[in-house]
């Protein structure tokens, strides 16, 4: 396992972190990796959706998880966020790509499109949306709740490898497992998003507050229910064209993992230090919200 050196600008050597690989709906496995490890992880907030697979791809260490679990067996409501990035952080995750199936909200983004997410308009209603509490009060910036640094690298290697990809997207994500009413699709079109989908939300959350560098690629398979000259949205659609977006998303992970920049060279961004000045608590934390969220507060506490 890659092990974590200091960061950009602290005097030491670079060493270049784990990359974690979070697949959505198709993508459940990464066949080329090489040197491939199962990890069962323990985390203080429950079970992850599955074992983590770390593995080799060119010189590029990956850590992946299957956010539905084998054989897509978690909904979106059931799936633990908490732990799954609490795991990825665990293993030595800096940096956090993300896949997901999303219906398209624009005319101009049909089935098979790629959209990397900037903003998200969040409709969950039921989810873990933080790390903190039970003692302990965390307020972390999230204006550009991507990191779009890590972003911009993704996006750049998308269309090295597949084509056209659309930037800074907006994602709006609901709860599910159903997929909207006409009422619900026409006002989220009214609102402006590129995109529906139901996992983003609270991860991208949590991937601030464990302060990892998170990116979205969303992957295009169908139109919702909004377009008047498509079929509606159902599973059996969106299966048909998952299954030609799996193999562009590949493409993408083999892009970045190729890409000697995509650890060493990005901007600096504000993701590795989202806690610095976020806990409000002064009074002593609890042992036991200590003990579990030591791990995140390892850095800020230094």
């Amino acid at each position: 396992m890659t092990v974590r050196g200091k960061r950009a600008g602290q005097g030491a050597r670079r060493v270049r972190p784990l990359l974690g690989i979070i697949g959505g709906s198709g993508l459940y496995d990464l066949p080329e990796l090489k040197n491939v490890e199962q990890r069962s992880i323990r985390t203080p907030f429950g079970a992850p959706s599955g074992k983590l697979i770390l593995g080799d791809l060119g010189a590029t260490r990956l850590a992946f998880i299957a956010r539905h679990g084998p054989g897509h067996r978690l909904m979106p409501s059931e799936i633990n966020y908490r732990a799954n990035v609490w795991a990825l952080k665990k293993l030595g995750a800096e940096r956090v790509l993300a896949f997901s199936a999303v219906g398209s909200m624009r005319e101009e983004l049909p089935p098979g499109d790629m959209v990397v997410v900037g903003q998200y308009i969040d409709q969950t209603r039921c989810r873990p949306r933080s790390f903190f509490g039970e003692g302990v009060v965390a307020h972390v910036p999230l204006a550009d709740p991507t990191c779009p640094a890590f972003s911009e690298q993704v996006a750049r290697c998308a269309e090295a490898a597949v084509g056209k990809v659309r930037r800074s997207g907006t994602y709006v994500c609901i709860e599910g497992p159903q997929f909207s009413t006409r009422a619900e699709s026409a006002l989220f079109r009214s609102w402006g998003v590129d995109v529906i989908g139901m996992t983003n939300l609270p991860e991208a959350r949590l991937a601030r507050e464990a302060e990892l560098c998170y990116a979205s690629l969303a992957l295009c398979t169908d139109y919702d229910c909004w377009h008047a000259n498509e079929s509606d949205v159902s599973a059996k659609t969106v299966v048909e064209v998952m299954k030609r977006n799996v193999e562009n998303a590949r493409k993408v992970i083999r892009a970045l993992a190729s890409d000697t920049t995509w650890a060493d060279a990005l901007p600096p961004c504000a993701c590795p230090t989202a806690l610095d000045g976020a806990i409000m608590t002064t009074s002593k934390i609890p042992t036991e919200t200590g003990r579990r969220l030591a791990l995140l507060l390892e850095r800020a506490r230094r």
